[in-house]
């Protein structure tokens, strides 16, 4: 682990001469949730993965978030590592915090490789849904409100033919700050909508969405790629909202295609 300023804690893997790949992990999970990926890429790219503030080795501090304070830290960890045309890579929140960075400032990225997420904000529905979720983590504490959560992220097979995975993955989740999951489904829900730029967008995109995705689902995704000229769509069979961890193998052999085909020697 390197920790930069304000105590953002990052994890380096691979050369630091090979093409910078920034994972960005969904909620309310880790950077470990990339392991899959960074394991596989790493001889041949350098893998910048992190914990956004409230998850893992990033602490939440007063829990105060927005997304754009989360765009703002990304950038800190490109600036300060000195990392040139990015590819990065986002999952459902860390979507969220990709597709607001490349908005802000695509000339930073060289790709973009979106998972399980979408471009639109929430809808009063969705915002009523998150400050349920606020309200029962105050009432009934961070494992209940975890414990209700995770499981809607994986398909039933998952859960039930990798058991040790997938309690590995839910209880480093049942240990997140209140505060950084409070913080987190504030941001989420006070997120300015994307959906105008994506039609702007002139960096080669790859849209990931796992096929039993309820979260966000195959046509809501399939719908946003159309908007962007230079998207990829896939589907990834035998998947949910977390289509890298759980069809690692499809979603890997995926992107490493994807960044042969778009991205010049």
């Amino acid at each position: 682990m390197n920790a930069i300023k304000n105590n953002l804690a990052i994890y380096l893997e691979g050369r630091k001469n090979l093409q910078p790949m920034i994972f960005i992990h969904g909620f309310p999970f880790d950077h470990k949730m990339w392991s899959g990926q960074v394991e596989y890429f790493k001889e041949h790219y350098h893998c910048v993965t992190y914990d956004i503030r409230g998850f893992g080795g990033s602490p939440a501090g007063d829990g105060q978030f927005t997304m754009e304070s989360f765009v703002d830290d990304l950038f800190e960890i490109v600036d300060t590592l000195n990392l040139d045309k990015v590819v990065l890579c986002g999952l459902s929140m860390g979507g969220y915090i990709a597709l607001r960075a490349i908005e802000r400032e695509e000339k930073k990225f060289r790709a973009v490789i979106l998972c399980d997420t979408k471009s639109e904000a929430d809808t009063n529905a969705v915002k009523l849904n998150r400050f349920a979720g606020i309200k029962q983590i105050n009432d009934e504490g961070v494992q209940k409100f975890v414990g209700t959560f995770v499981p809607k992220c994986f398909t039933n097979e998952f859960i039930n033919l990798n058991r040790h995975k997938y309690e590995e993955i839910l209880n480093r989740a049942l240990k997140s700050d209140p505060a950084g999951l409070k913080g987190c489904l504030l941001a989420m829900a006070a997120r300015t909508d994307t959906t105008d730029y994506l039609p702007k967008i002139k960096i080669p995109a790859l849209i990931i969405c796992g096929s039993e995705d309820k979260i966000t689902p195959p046509d809501v995704m399939k719908a946003m790629s159309a908007k962007i000229s230079t998207a990829i769509f896939l589907e990834v069979p035998e998947a949910a909202h977390l289509s890298p961890v759980e069809n690692s193998d499809f979603v890997n052999k995926a992107i490493e295609k994807f960044l042969k085909d778009k991205l010049p020697a």
